[in-house]
């Protein structure tokens, strides 16, 4: 990334031993969340509120991720995203959402939302009332609306600050990625393998 390592803090050191506690290794986006661990700490609050009562599944929420990460031309939370849409479906249909190609797989609410997540990051000054009326007909309530809309605004936001912060998609979670997901992920920041010339990825 473009900043420097953030101080070593109380607050730092937590947040790096619960990567590793988590995952084995400290996710790249989090040296740059080091600076303000507060800050990532109360986002992470705030998505949960949203979430904790939300009446969309964690499937939909993979979904719209995918859609919003794809359209903004984040590699990071496609790949780290897409990976848990295809444990919630299939690779070619995380595939599909993350290349706008469309997937019988997806339900008429999923697709729906998916539309909407690429309206909202595309232009949200360009959406209609005949765009939330195509929700509706999806079968999503007014609050579900809401909180879809609400939900692509806090991811939109993440994404933003680590692409612009030159946050390189951890190598373990392109390494992890099924195939057709890594394959449609050509947009964005490489890996920091990916961008010395380096063929550490699985063949495709």
């Amino acid at each position: 990334m473009f900043l420097q390592h953030a101080p070593d803090t109380e607050a730092a050191a937590r947040l790096y031993q619960g990567d590793l506690d988590k995952r084995g290794f400290v996710m790249n986006f989090n040296r740059a969340w080091a600076w303000r661990p507060d800050v990532g700490d109360a986002f992470l609050s705030l998505r949960g509120l949203l979430t904790s009562i939300s009446s969309l599944s964690p499937r939909e929420q993979a979904v719209l991720t995918c859609a919003m990460a794809s359209t903004l031309g984040d590699s990071y939370c496609s790949l780290a995203w897409g990976t848990m849409l295809a444990r919630a479906s299939d690779p070619s249909t995380a595939a599909a959402v993350l290349s706008a190609s469309g997937s019988t797989a997806l339900t008429p609410r999923e697709e729906a939302l998916a539309a909407w997540a690429r309206k909202v990051v595309d232009n949200p000054n360009g959406t209609t009332a005949q765009d939330v009326d195509g929700l509706r007909a999806a079968d999503c309530s007014d609050k579900d609306i809401f909180e879809a809309t609400t939900f692509i605004a806090f991811r939109l936001a993440f994404s933003t600050i680590n692409d612009a912060l030159g946050v390189e998609p951890d190598l373990q979670i392109a390494e992890g990625a099924p195939p057709e997901v890594r394959n449609a992920v050509a947009y964005g920041r490489p890996t920091e393998a990916q961008a010395e010339g380096k063929n550490s990825l699985p063949a495709c």
